[in-house]
Protein backbone atom coordinates (compact mmCIF):
# COMPACT_ATOMS: atom_id res chain seq x y z
CA UNK A 1 0.00 0.00 0.00
CA UNK A 2 0.73 3.47 -0.54
CA UNK A 3 -0.43 6.41 1.27
CA UNK A 4 0.04 9.72 -0.74
CA UNK A 5 0.08 13.34 1.61
CA UNK A 6 -0.89 16.67 -0.28
CA UNK A 7 0.42 19.96 1.19
CA UNK A 8 1.52 23.47 -0.02
CA UNK A 9 -2.04 24.34 -1.32
CA UNK A 10 -3.65 28.18 -0.30
CA UNK A 11 -4.75 31.19 -1.52
CA UNK A 12 -2.66 33.22 -3.97
CA UNK A 13 -2.93 36.20 -6.01
CA UNK A 14 -3.50 35.75 -9.97
CA UNK A 15 0.42 35.85 -11.13
CA UNK A 16 1.55 34.20 -7.94
CA UNK A 17 3.15 30.94 -7.33
CA UNK A 18 2.55 27.76 -5.05
CA UNK A 19 4.82 24.46 -5.13
CA UNK A 20 2.61 21.37 -3.83
CA UNK A 21 4.26 18.77 -2.24
CA UNK A 22 3.28 14.99 -2.03
CA UNK A 23 4.55 12.73 0.74
CA UNK A 24 4.54 9.08 -0.13
CA UNK A 25 4.69 6.56 3.10
CA UNK A 26 7.20 4.01 1.27
CA UNK A 27 9.99 4.44 -1.36
CA UNK A 28 8.85 5.75 -4.72
CA UNK A 29 11.74 4.31 -6.56
CA UNK A 30 9.72 1.57 -7.94
CA UNK A 31 6.60 3.49 -8.45
CA UNK A 32 6.42 4.23 -12.11
CA UNK A 33 4.24 6.93 -12.98
CA UNK A 34 3.15 9.72 -10.30
CA UNK A 35 0.80 12.24 -11.33
CA UNK A 36 -1.42 15.28 -10.33
CA UNK A 37 -5.04 16.19 -11.12
CA UNK A 38 -7.35 18.95 -10.08
CA UNK A 39 -11.02 18.89 -9.72
CA UNK A 40 -13.10 22.29 -9.96
CA UNK A 41 -16.38 22.34 -8.40
CA UNK A 42 -19.25 20.89 -10.79
CA UNK A 43 -16.37 19.77 -13.23
CA UNK A 44 -14.37 16.34 -13.46
CA UNK A 45 -10.97 15.38 -12.11
CA UNK A 46 -8.45 16.36 -14.84
CA UNK A 47 -5.18 14.92 -15.44
CA UNK A 48 -2.81 18.26 -14.56
CA UNK A 49 0.72 16.49 -15.21
CA UNK A 50 3.15 13.62 -15.09
CA UNK A 51 6.30 12.53 -14.52
CA UNK A 52 7.71 8.60 -15.12
CA UNK A 53 10.19 6.95 -12.82
CA UNK A 54 12.74 8.22 -15.60
CA UNK A 55 11.62 11.76 -15.75
CA UNK A 56 9.73 11.79 -18.84
CA UNK A 57 6.79 14.43 -18.27
CA UNK A 58 3.39 15.23 -19.56
CA UNK A 59 1.52 17.99 -19.49
CA UNK A 60 -2.05 19.29 -20.08
CA UNK A 61 -2.22 21.79 -22.48
CA UNK A 62 -3.32 25.09 -20.42
CA UNK A 63 -0.29 24.26 -17.38
CA UNK A 64 2.38 23.89 -20.06
CA UNK A 65 5.40 26.30 -19.54
CA UNK A 66 3.73 27.68 -16.44
CA UNK A 67 3.84 24.02 -14.30
CA UNK A 68 6.66 22.03 -13.75
CA UNK A 69 6.11 18.62 -12.27
CA UNK A 70 9.02 16.53 -10.79
CA UNK A 71 10.02 13.66 -8.02
CA UNK A 72 12.84 13.11 -5.43
CA UNK A 73 12.90 9.16 -4.85
CA UNK A 74 15.68 10.23 -1.80
CA UNK A 75 12.61 12.32 0.12
CA UNK A 76 9.64 10.06 -1.34
CA UNK A 77 8.18 12.92 -2.53
CA UNK A 78 6.46 14.26 -5.28
CA UNK A 79 6.26 18.03 -5.97
CA UNK A 80 3.95 20.81 -8.31
CA UNK A 81 5.23 23.97 -8.87
CA UNK A 82 3.18 26.06 -10.21
CA UNK A 83 4.14 29.92 -11.46
CA UNK A 84 1.85 32.54 -13.05
CA UNK A 85 -1.53 31.29 -11.52
CA UNK A 86 -4.57 31.95 -13.28
CA UNK A 87 -8.17 31.74 -11.73
CA UNK A 88 -9.04 28.76 -14.15
CA UNK A 89 -6.26 26.96 -11.62
CA UNK A 90 -8.31 27.21 -9.19
CA UNK A 91 -9.29 23.36 -8.04
CA UNK A 92 -8.76 20.82 -5.18
CA UNK A 93 -5.24 19.38 -6.75
CA UNK A 94 -4.66 15.43 -6.08
CA UNK A 95 -1.84 13.02 -6.31
CA UNK A 96 -1.90 9.86 -7.65
CA UNK A 97 0.01 6.77 -8.50
CA UNK A 98 -0.34 2.96 -9.22
CA UNK A 99 1.66 0.45 -7.49
CA UNK A 100 1.04 -3.34 -7.65
CA UNK A 101 -2.28 -3.55 -9.04
CA UNK A 102 -3.84 -1.08 -7.26
CA UNK A 103 -4.11 2.95 -7.41
CA UNK A 104 -3.98 5.34 -4.71
CA UNK A 105 -5.11 9.33 -4.41
CA UNK A 106 -4.21 11.61 -1.70
CA UNK A 107 -6.87 13.72 0.25
CA UNK A 108 -6.43 16.70 -1.93
CA UNK A 109 -5.29 20.04 -1.10
CA UNK A 110 -7.06 23.04 -2.24
CA UNK A 111 -5.49 26.00 -4.60
CA UNK A 112 -7.25 28.89 -5.15
CA UNK A 113 -6.22 31.69 -7.02
CA UNK A 114 -8.48 35.32 -6.84
CA UNK A 115 -7.13 38.67 -6.05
Amino acid sequence: QVQLVESGGGLVQPGGSLKLSCAASRSIFNIGTMDWYRQAPGTERELVARTSRGGVTYYEDSVKGRFTISRDNAKNTLYLQMNSLKPEDTAVYYCHCGYGSSEYWGQGTQVTVSS
